[in-house]
């Protein structure tokens, strides 16, 4: 049968993107195919295409969707024809009306959560869970400092940190993004375009610094996020927006106090089946319950993914986005 799919044959801007007919086998052994309903539109596909994370040429892009499945391969009892799944990372290619995939890295989406949801917000939500559940395990009453607080993985990790009960001190740019922070979760929302981090972090914490400071943007916000901690503090770097951080040498992290530093990723923290399948089920248990709310505030036909990924690139974007195959 075929398909159509989002290819690129070099790495670079939104212009290499090209729409694509294509043919796709059935499914072997261990694999489903998906008719794709949603899929889900992340930094990490920019990453792909600019080259920050190299793909081999030419290459699909997108890793995050949703949908239904159609057929089913050799030796796969967990899932059947008519189920609905969604899948978060693995190899780029959900920019996609159908695809092949793993079984083992399937979810099956639960009663109650549409197929946009879903699409929306695994990857975002399973990174929020692993980060603030596991990374650092985030507790009651500790100020906590989450850059791109306005983003899709921020304004999640914004109510979950409050549903823990931990004091979220978001950073954004500009007074739109600041309130939308304030209204998913953060206690403080600090403007990075008008404001001195640091002086406004050391200020809300009685100049103590805080415990843990999650920074998706990288370079730009690299000193601020070093200077945000207290003694013994953890800088979790888990993506780099405005380019890679700087080397971390080790003796900075001795002077500043006793600091620790790590790249996360949310392929390591989902590498085991059970593991991938307990973050899911975490993020949807909380959706159903009410404590998480997604923000879906884009909305792109596929034939439109390169101006998805521009808008995205540029900041443009709040929340989560879609694509609609």
């Amino acid at each position: 049968m075929q398909a159509k799919a989002v290819r690129i044959q070099a790495h670079g801007g939104a212009e290499v993107i090209a729409l694509e007919t294509i043919d796709i086998a059935a499914p072997g052994p261990g694999e489903v195919l998906i008719r794709q309903t949603a899929i889900g539109l992340n930094f990490q596909d920019i990453y792909h295409r600019s080259g920050l994370y190299p793909l081999p040429m030419p290459a699909f892009l997108g890793t995050e969707a949703a949908g239904v499945v159609e057929q089913v391969g050799a030796g796969v009892s967990t899932l059947k024809v008519g189920d609905r799944v969604c899948y978060a990372g693995g190899a780029p290619g959900s920019c996609a009306t159908y695809r092949v995939y793993p079984a083992a890295r399937l979810v099956k989406t639960p009663d109650g959560i549409s197929d946009e949801l879903a699409a929306a917000v695994l990857l975002k939500g399973m990174t929020a869970e692993y980060l603030l559940n596991r990374c650092y395990a985030v507790k009651p009453g500790e100020p906590v400092l989450f850059h791109a607080a306005a983003g899709g993985v921020g304004l999640l990790a914004g109510q979950w940190g409050k549903h823990l009960g931990a004091r979220m001190i978001g950073v954004a740019a500009g007074p739109a993004k600041v309130a939308l922070a304030l209204a998913n979760g953060y206690a403080e929302c600090i403007d990075r375009t008008s404001e001195d981090v640091v002086a406004r972090v050391k200020a809300l914490t009685g100049g103590a610094g805080v415990p843990v400071v999650y920074d998706s943007v990288g370079k730009s916000s690299f000193e601020q996020s070093l200077n945000a901690l207290a003694p013994r503090g953890l800088f979790v770097s888990f993506g780099t927006t405005t380019g890679a951080p700087p080397p971390v040498e080790a003796g900075t992290l001795q002077k500043m106090g006793s600091l620790y530093f790590t790249r996360p990723t949310l392929v390591t923290y989902t590498a085991k089946p059970e593991e991938l399948q307990a973050s899911a089920k975490a993020v949807f248990d909380l959706i159903l319950k009410g404590v998480l709310q997604v923000s879906i505030n884009q909305r792109y036909a596929l034939d439109d993914i390169a101006q998805a990924h521009r808008d995205l690139e540029s900041g443009r974007t709040t929340g989560s986005t879609i694509i609609t195959p």
